[in-house]
């Protein structure tokens, strides 16, 4: 089962990977932790209520995982065509879960000049 500090962990192992609150400003996004690499977003999460973390993704997969996954949703307030949010401790295994913020750090590593 997947909890806070875990995944909190796992998304900082990440070479080069880098943690903000980006979103101070905000009233309703204050507990929003994200994580960069360079300095875009690849994951980020509310830690208040760790229920939701929402990655990048390819077109062509978001689809397909949707068909699969009740735990994967369209992203709050991101492109619906790049982006899910994944449910923790639904449908997704927390290794599968990894697997996606893994290839969401990957994605935007290599869009990084």
């Amino acid at each position: 089962m997947m909890n806070c500090e875990t995944f909190y962990k796992f998304c900082l192992s990440l070479p080069g990977v880098t943690e903000k609150m980006p979103f101070q400003a905000f009233p309703a996004a204050r507990s929003i932790l994200a994580f960069y690499i360079g300095n875009k977003i690849f994951c980020y999460f509310d830690i208040d209520k760790f229920d939701v973390c929402t990655v990048k993704c390819t077109p062509n997969e978001i689809d397909e995982l949707k068909e699969w996954y009740h735990a994967v949703d369209a992203p709050y307030n991101m492109n619906r065509k790049y982006w899910i949010s994944i449910r923790f401790n639904d449908d997704m295994a927390d290794k599968e879960i990894k697997y996606w913020v893994r290839k969401s750090y990957d994605i935007i590593r290599h869009s990084l000049k």
